[in-house]
Formats: C-alpha cells, sequence, structure tokens
C-alpha cells in the first residue's frame, strides 16, 4: 500500500502559505513521501501568478484592500478568502499517477467525486475548452478545470523542480465581497460546505484512488526557521512581488 502524509494548517499569511508550499517542494525528493496539505488564510489576500503583471490588479477594484502575493505557479489571480486551499507535494518517482497530467487529474476527480457527499453535481471542463485571458483565475476556464452549473469552483497549477512536483490549488465556496462577481458552490448549488469536512471527505477519496494511507504530521521548529527563510527571503519581498 502506498503512503502519504497530511499536513492541516491553520490560517496563515500569503506569504507564509506561499512558503510552505515552496518548502514542500524543494523538500520533496529527500523526503520521498508525497505530501498532502490543506490551508487557510489569515485575511483575504490576492495571489497573483508568476507570470502576471502587479500593475494589472490596479483592474480590479474589490480586491484593492487586500495584501498581494505573488506565487511561484503560473496561472490568473486568485483572491484566497471564503475557500480551502490545497497543495499536494510529491517526489516524481512516487506521485502515483503515470504522468503529471493523470496527476493533475486524479486529484480534480476525487474532488468531483467528494462533492457528491453534499449531493453536488460537478463536472471537469471539457479537454479543448481553454480561455486564460482574465486576470482572474475563476473567471479562466482550463482543460480540467472543476465546473458546478457552469461556474468554475476549482482550478490547480503544477510547479516542477529538481524531480518533485507541486500542485496547488482553491475550491471556491462562497462569495467573497473581496471578489463578489465570483460565485461560489453556495450561489450555485444552495448547499454549504464546511471546509474541513471537504478536506477530510476529499482526503479519503485520494487515498483511496491512489490505494494509499495518510500519517498526519505537524511543522517543526526547524522546518518552521527554514519555511520563514525561504518565505522572507521571496514571497515577503517587494522585489520578488513586484518582479514583474
Amino acid at each position: 500500500m502506498n503512503r502519504l502524509h497530511l499536513l492541516r494548517d491553520a490560517p496563515a499569511s500569503g506569504w507564509w502559505n506561499m512558503a510552505v508550499d515552496e518548502w514542500l517542494l524543494q523538500t520533496a525528493a529527500t523526503r520521498g513521501v508525497p505530501v498532502l496539505r490543506f490551508y487557510f488564510w489569515a485575511e483575504p489576500t490576492l495571489s497573483i501568478g508568476y507570470f502576471q503583471h502587479l500593475a494589472d490588479r490596479a483592474g480590479h477594484r474589490a480586491s484593492q484592500g487586500c495584501p498581494v502575493v505573488r506565487r511561484a505557479s503560473g496561472g490568473g489571480a486568485i483572491v484566497h478568502d471564503r475557500e480551502l486551499t490545497y497543495s499536494l507535494a510529491t517526489p516524481v518517482r512516487n506521485r502515483f499517477s503515470s504522468t503529471a497530467a493523470d496527476f493533475f487529474y486524479d486529484l480534480h476527480r476525487a474532488l468531483v467525486d467528494a462533492l457528491c457527499e453534499w449531493s453536488v453535481t460537478a463536472t471537469l471542463c471539457d479537454p479543448d475548452h481553454r480561455d486564460d485571458a482574465a486576470f482572474l483565475c475563476f473567471q479562466r476556464r482550463a482543460p480540467g478545470d472543476v465546473v458546478v452549473a457552469d461556474s468554475k469552483i476549482a482550478g490547480s497549477a503544477q510547479r516542477r523542480s529538481s524531480g518533485s512536483i507541486l500542485q496547488h490549488g482553491s475550491i471556491l465556496l462562497t462569495t467573497s465581497s473581496s471578489a463578489p462577481e465570483l460565485a461560489g458552490i453556495d450561489q450555485t448549488t444552495g448547499c454549504k460546505i464546511d471546509p474541513h469536512e471537504l478536506s477530510r471527505c476529499w482526503c479519503d477519496g485520494i487515498l483511496d484512488r491512489w490505494n494509499a494511507t495518510a500519517d498526519e504530521i505537524a511543522v517543526t521548529s526547524e522546518d518552521t526557521d527554514a519555511i520563514t527563510s525561504l518565505g522572507t527571503a521571496r514571497f515577503a519581498s517587494h522585489t520578488w512581488t513586484q518582479r514583474r
């Protein structure tokens, strides 16, 4: 049977959340065991994709009061607020899926199955459908995005480094006042889903799909020092945020 580690984090700042994900990617190969992480945000936060221009955020008025962090992954901007956020970092040799694309779809299909527990019918975006012009991620469409009633409710991005893969993404549970144009699962179905319950159900589905067991882990004080060093040097840095 396969094995992975499960990390459940308390709400944190944008730079810290991105630093933990990057640290998980950088240490995945030496750890040798995939880590599935569920986490939250201490306040509504705008994350922009690696290739986006910071100046473009001026066109989105509702999120002007939000702190901003630049991700190391691509894709559109996300207002992290009323959502569940996840990441999974794994060595390439131990990703349980034959290709990176299969890895991506495995996680999203497990989410579609998990939503059935709340009688929410979700589908994956058509492989031929792509629209990446919008500033906000949830107004874009890419193959494999999770859609409910024609509204995108989940999207993910991948980043690869030194024989490891990081996939992270967000599940939009309900509308945020910092992105009022986006409908969450609550608005599209009338179903209010507790993020902790969803994470448990989704995790169970991932484990079943990969014939795996999970051991819960926590960040140690030594880990915290490494994450803080990485975060302050990059994700909390104005140079990093303003690089484009």
